[in-house]
């Protein structure tokens, strides 16, 4: 089987070839016969009746300096194509949203991965609330009373934006923090988005697991220890992955929420896990394969492939 497969994604020359998921997935795309092409977000239109993208058909190799190869600029109508992928990270703001709006058109006719209504109405810091039995307790909110009551309940929270993402304004508040009333202030005074706060789960000391599932089967898991002194895990701001197997609640955490993931079409997830609390559903732009597959050898991309192959057939 040869697909037609295309990228939507931020800059390809810019990313880590040995951490970049994106990256890793148009590799195995194209070892497995299927032919690429790539486009930035910025360049996804509607057009009287067609969803199009101006781009580049594209070759990868893992080679530093020299990792893609773009032939010459042309226009595709995307509902021509077998598979797109929605990879460009997050904000998830009305940019975000608006592509997902877009390729709504062509899917399922062109197979978009993952289901862009589904990422839509189940952004990473949402979807985990139809669990509430996996989660530390959590709120939503963006009325400053409310948060105090919470903070008051819980002694020690985190407190982020709701649609952040890469650990990027995440604040640990303990118990003798006196900020809360100014991060409410800072946070408020640059959008209208609610917060998020969870409470303090001290197990991330020893790491946050991030786990793979693959059409809601958890293929394998890395662990990311926070820096010393650091809350926050994510590895771009310091976080050291680690190899790490999959523990009797993993497996429950993930059981309760796979047929979710694979009803609503989200063929490639990460979720988060610290201690034994489910804190985030990754579906915009999940990483960690190319780490898992250093650690165990598990090849995730070709798992991911042969979901969406069987899906095109």
């Amino acid at each position: 089987m040869s697909l037609k497969v295309a990228f939507q994604m931020d800059p390809i020359g810019n990313v880590n070839i040995d951490a970049d998921s994106s990256f890793r997935l148009a590799l195995e795309a194209q070892e497995r016969g299927h032919a690429l092409f790539y486009y930035t977000p910025d360049r996804l239109s509607y057009r009287e009746g067609r969803v199009m993208a101006r781009g580049w058909p594209m070759t990868v190799r893992r080679e530093k300096g020299n990792h893609v190869t773009l032939g010459a600029e042309t226009e595709v109508d995307l509902a021509t194509l077998d598979v797109v992928w929605l990879r460009q990270d997050p904000p998830f703001d009305m940019g975000y949203i608006t592509t997902t709006h877009l390729l709504d058109m062509i899917h399922p006719g062109t197979l978009v991965v993952n289901d862009p209504f589904w990422v839509r109405n189940f952004p990473e810091k949402l979807l985990v609330l139809k669990f509430p039995h996996l989660t530390p307790p959590t709120l939503i909110a963006r009325d400053l009373a409310t948060i105090r009551a919470f903070k008051a309940a819980h002694g020690d929270i985190i407190l982020k934006p709701l649609y952040g993402n890469g650990g990027a304004g995440v604040f640990r508040l303990d118990p003798s923090d006196r900020n809360l009333a100014s991060l409410h202030e800072l946070f408020t005074g640059i959008n209208r988005e609610p917060l998020i706060a969870q409470k303090y789960v001290p197990a991330v000391v020893k790491g946050d697991k991030r786990i793979i599932l693959v059409d809601g089967e958890p293929v394998g898991a890395i662990n990311r220890v926070p820096a010393e002194g650091e809350t926050r895990s994510n590895m771009h701001v310091g976080g050291r992955p680690e190899k790490v197997g999959l523990t009797a609640r993993d497996r429950e955490i993930c059981a309760a929420i796979g047929p979710t993931l694979r009803e609503k079409g989200q063929v490639f997830v990460g979720i988060d896990v610290i201690g034994d609390w489910l804190t985030e559903i990754n579906v915009t732009s999940p990483t960690g394969i190319q780490e898992l597959e250093r650690f165990d050898g598990t090849n995730a991309a070709a798992r991911i492939w042969e979901a969406i192959e069987a899906r095109r057939r």
